[in-house]
């Protein structure tokens, strides 16, 4: 097995130093507007802190032990209102050191240091790689005893063993500023873990447009874990979440175009769940169109979902993008989509997400 050698990206692979926000150290906070400024400043007159007021930059620094950071930040969050407080920018620094141009990058807003006080956990995880994946089978429609590919489903776990949801991370990660760093997280997992429990059928993968500057850059990590453990990249399917997709059209194109010069496939997720998915489909020509399961929840009995699930079913196949229909619960839902063409299913009904993942799914007549 060849091991290749890359250059780190660092904006994915770097984690933020705990000590940088440990210690005794210097905040500065650089008000938008004099108004802002001057309320700051009487503010922290009146609380007695240790700070000194800059003027002529509109800025702020107040002396700080690390572990007070949180509160102190969360109070003048209170002090100023929510625009002031988004456009107010942050940077703590250790000790006496005047903040240089490294220190740049760690800019952030005040809500973003808030966050950033409080997460700890998260950067942990990371550190000590405590995210794993648990893999739902897709199975065909007709024959739900065969089983099509799985998907990788992100999952966290405590130092004690107990597993942590995507939600928390994913929510978290975004007001962070660590959504470039789970994603790729999550990515490795998802292909690591498959070739260790052996999974032989394609990999469905869930990826964050908006986590991606450069995919030549960005993804090379991934791309070569995928080389290393020898897995196909016919094998792999990349997919595009239409709910959470970048609002930058050309970006996500790029995205495509490079995962499809590499030998991948892609499914465009959650179909039905946002407002683009028509030009989505015509932007991205996805290879695999998966049905949003509030779409598909109660379908036999909801006149709505059921034209609206039908008018793309139609479509897909027209253009010969193979569908798969998520969160099936129920048989009605089941023979349902089964009539109308669905190529593939996914859900509770057949299997939850599991590691290792079954193996056997249960078979459903007409």
């Amino acid at each position: 097995m060849s091991q290749t050698v890359l250059k780190s990206c660092e904006r994915c692979q770097s984690l933020p130093q705990k000590q940088e926000l440990e210690g005794s150290g210097r905040l500065f906070l650089w008000l938008p507007l004099g108004h802002s400024y001057g309320k700051l400043v009487r503010v922290l007159g009146e609380s007695g802190r240790d700070f000194q007021p800059l003027p002529q930059e509109q800025c702020v620094t107040v002396r700080l032990e690390g572990s007070q950071l949180g509160t102190f930040a969360a109070d003048v969050l209170g002090a100023l209102t929510d625009e002031e407080s988004r456009a107010t920018r942050v940077l703590f620094v250790l000790g006496d050191a005047e903040p240089g141009l490294r220190d740049f990058p760690r800019v952030g807003s005040l809500p973003q240091l808030v966050t950033m006080a409080r997460s700890g956990w998260l950067v942990d995880m990371l550190a000590e790689k405590r995210i794993t994946s648990h893999y739902q089978p897709i199975v065909d429609a007709k024959d739900t005893r065969r089983v099509f590919a799985y998907e990788a489903l992100m999952r966290g776990f405590e130092p004690d063993g107990a597993l942590v949801f995507p939600g928390k991370m994913l929510t978290l990660a975004r007001d962070a500023d660590l959504l470039f760093q789970l994603d790729l997280a999550a990515r490795l997992s998802a292909v690591r873990e498959a070739s260790r429990l052996g999974l032989k059928v394609p990999l469905f993968i869930n990826f964050t447009p908006t986590a991606i500057y450069d995919p030549e850059y960005c993804l090379r990590s991934t791309v070569a874990a995928i080389n290393d453990l020898g897995i196909a990249p016919s094998d792999v399917v990349f997919e595009i979440i239409e709910s959470d997709h970048t609002p930058n059209a050309n970006h996500l194109k790029s995205l495509i175009a490079y995962y499809r010069r590499t030998g991948f496939r892609v499914a465009l997720d959650d179909l039905g769940a946002g407002y683009s998915s028509l030009n989505l489909i015509h932007q991205l020509r996805p290879d695999i169109m998966k049905l949003d399961m509030e779409l598909i929840r109660g379908i036999h009995q909801d006149p709505y979902k059921a034209s609206i699930t039908r008018k793309l079913l139609e479509l897909a196949q027209q253009l010969g993008i193979l569908t798969v229909a998520e969160g099936i619960e129920t048989p009605e839902e089941l023979r349902w989509v089964r009539a109308h063409g669905v190529d593939f299913v996914q859900g509770y009904l057949i299997a939850r997400p599991a590691s290792p993942p079954v193996s056997i799914t249960p078979h459903f007549g007409d």
